[in-house]
């Protein structure tokens, strides 16, 4: 698999290293890459993938896997998280439908 984020795209840079004689060398910046299960509410069950120490982060601040995949665009997501972004956007939907015939 690649070095990449699933959730927010954040992938490998490349650089130099210089030396004190301004000598170059070509090196890599690798993402911050956790293998993590988070438990998605709506769905019911946990989701297993690896994302960088900053989406976790951010994934705490924005209230769960459910808020931070409705709240993001698809363009980053890898093409699995898109695919669990449809079913929880399905299952909101679905709870949303059965909360206004209750009504």
């Amino acid at each position: 698999m690649a070095r990449r984020c699933e959730l927010t795209g954040k992938a490998v840079l490349t650089g130099n290293n210089v030396s004190h004689a301004n000598n170059r060398s070509r090196r890599r910046f690798l993402p911050n890459l956790c293998a993590v299960s988070l438990m998605s509410e709506s769905l019911d069950r946990k989701i297993r993938m690896k994302i960088s120490a900053n989406a976790l982060r951010t994934v705490e601040h924005r209230g769960g896997l459910d808020a931070f995949l409705v709240k993001s665009g698809e363009k980053d997501l890898s093409q699995k998280m898109r695919q669990l972004r449809q079913e929880i956007l399905g299952k909101l939907a679905e709870g949303a439908d059965n909360n206004d015939l209750a009504a």
